[in-house]
């Protein structure tokens, strides 16, 4: 059985593919920007929203009435 010889994996070959890697992920990336910028935004608002009313709800739950009658 004959063995078929491959060339030498060089530099340049590693670092060709390393490139070509690096240029779909970053495609990928730029793809998926404005999605994950909106999703923040909403999720900090949403935040706020909640941090707003969970405080509102707290400040009336511990409201004294203090009555005061003239006699």
């Amino acid at each position: 059985m004959a063995k078929k010889s491959k060339p030498p994996v060089t530099k340049a070959d590693i670092e060709a593919k390393l490139r070509d890697i690096k240029g779909d992920a970053d495609e990928a990336v730029e793809g998926a920007k404005p999605i994950v910028e909106i999703a923040a935004i909403g999720g900090v608002i949403l935040l706020i929203l909640l941090a707003y009313f969970l405080g509102r709800r707290k400040g009336k739950k511990k409201t004294t009435v203090v009555e005061i009658r003239r006699v």
